[in-house]
C-alpha cells in the first residue's frame, strides 16, 4: 500500500487525495531543457548538499531516474509520488522521497525543483504548511530565480508568479452517470480552474477520478488561490452527495445491482484489463460511499487502484509481465485483496 494513503482526511467519501505542489528555480543555472548532463549533476549535488542540512527527525531517500528500472519509474507514477515528466530525461532527473511517501522533491523536471506534498482526504491547510516548511528551508540554503514585479521564474509561464499549483483527486461516479461532468469542465475553465486525469496534465480520467487544480498562478496570492479552489471542491462534494442520494431513494435497484456486479466480478475474475478493473473498483467504491459494501475501507479501494496498473502490478510479482501475464496476475491480486 503507498504510505501516503495512511492517515486521515476530511471528505475521504468524495476527495481520494490533496496535493500541493511548487514550481522553483535556482539563479545561477540553466532551465532544465537547456542544462547539459554536467550542468544537472552539479545542480543537483547542490540540493543534496543543503539537505545533510536537513532537522534529523526528518528522513528523504534520494533516488537517480536513469539508476531505476522502467517498471519502477512507471511504478512511483502509479503511486502519485512523481510526474510523468520526470522520467522523460533519465540522465538529468532524480528525486527525494521522504519516508512517510507524503513529500517528494522532483529535480530536474520541467523545473530545477518540483516540491509537492501529497495527503489523503481534503486536507488544504496541512498540506500548505507542510510545503512551506519544505521550501523555507531549501530557500534558507538556495538562491531562488526570482523577480520583484513577476515572482517565482518557471520555464513554463503558466507557472510564473507563485509556482503554486493545488489539486485535489475527486471521485464523482454518480455526477458522471447523470452526464453533468462536461458541463462541470467547462465552467471550470471559465474560472482559471482545470480538470484533469489522474496523472495529471495529458492523462486520461480513470474510474470516475478526476483530478481539479488551479490554472493560473501569476497575480493571486497562495491564499486565495487555495480559498478558490477549496469553495469549489465544497461545491463538487455536495452535489455528488446530494446526486448519490436522489440515485439511491430512485434507483436503489439498479444502483445496487451495479455494484455488486462489480463486487462479484473482482472477486472471482481470472483475467482483468487495469481499464476493466478500475471501472469495477469505482462502483465498489461508490457502494462503500453509499453504505452499500460494508467489508472494504476506502484506503483498501484506493490501494487496490494504484496496485493494479502495468508497473504496479509487475512490481508486486518482481518480474516483467507481458500484457495477457499482466490481466492474469493482476486478476490473482485483486482476489487475493478482496
Amino acid at each position: 500500500m503507498a504510505k501516503w494513503i495512511e492517515g486521515n482526511g476530511q471528505y475521504k467519501d468524495v476527495v481520494v487525495s490533496t496535493r500541493i505542489r511548487i514550481a522553483r528555480n535556482l539563479d545561477n543555472y540553466r532551465f532544465p531543457h537547456k542544462m547539459s548532463v554536467e550542468e544537472s549533476e552539479r545542480l543537483t549535488q547542490e540540493i543534496l548538499d543543503v539537505m545533510k542540512n536537513i532537522p534529523s527527525d526528518v528522513s528523504y531517500k534520494f533516488y537517480k531516474i536513469n539508476a531505476l528500472t522502467l517498471t519502477d519509474r512507471i511504478a512511483y507514477i502509479e503511486e502519485h509520488l512523481i510526474s510523468p515528466g520526470l522520467i522523460q530525461k533519465p540522465d538529468h532527473s532524480s528525486f527525494l522521497l521522504r519516508d512517510d511517501e507524503k513529500a517528494t522533491i522532483m529535480i530536474n523536471e520541467e523545473d530545477h525543483l518540483r516540491i509537492q506534498v501529497l495527503l489523503p482526504g481534503l486536507n488544504f491547510e496541512e498540506g500548505w504548511n507542510g510545503i512551506n516548511q519544505i521550501d523555507d528551508f531549501l530557500e534558507g540554503y538556495l538562491e531562488y530565480a526570482y523577480d520583484d514585479r513577476f515572482g517565482y521564474l518557471t520555464a513554463c509561464p503558466t507557472n510564473v508568479g507563485t509556482g503554486l499549483r493545488v489539486s485535489a483527486m475527486v471521485h464523482i461516479p454518480c455526477l458522471s452517470m447523470i452526464g453533468h461532468v462536461d458541463d462541470m469542465i467547462r465552467g471550470f475553465n471559465k474560472i482559471g480552474l482545470t480538470v484533469r486525469g489522474i496523472y495529471g496534465e495529458g492523462t486520461e480520467a480513470a474510474g470516475d477520478l478526476y483530478q481539479i487544480s488551479n490554472q493560473v498562478t501569476l497575480g493571486e496570492d497562495e491564499e486565495e488561490i487555495i480559498r478558490k479552489l477549496k469553495n469549489v471542491i465544497y461545491q463538487i462534494i455536495n452535489k455528488e452527495r446530494y446526486v448519490r442520494d436522489d440515485l439511491l431513494k430512485k434507483k436503489r435497484y439498479e444502483i445496487e445491482d451495479k455494484i455488486f456486479r462489480s463486487y462479484g466480478l473482482l472477486k472471482y475474475a481470472r483475467k482483468i484489463s487495469s481499464k476493466e478493473a478500475m471501472k469495477h473498483l469505482s462502483n465498489v467504491r461508490l457502494g462503500k460511499e453509499m453504505g452499500i459494501i460494508k467489508d472494504m475501507e476506502f484506503k483498501q479501494i484506493e490501494s487496490l487502484m494504484i496496485e493494479i496498473q502495468p508497473g504496479s502490478i509487475q512490481r508486486i510479482f518482481k518480474r516483467e509481465l507481458d500484457d495477457n501475464e499482466r490481466d492474469i496476475m493482476r486478476a490473482k491480486h485483486i482476489r487475493e485483496k478482496i
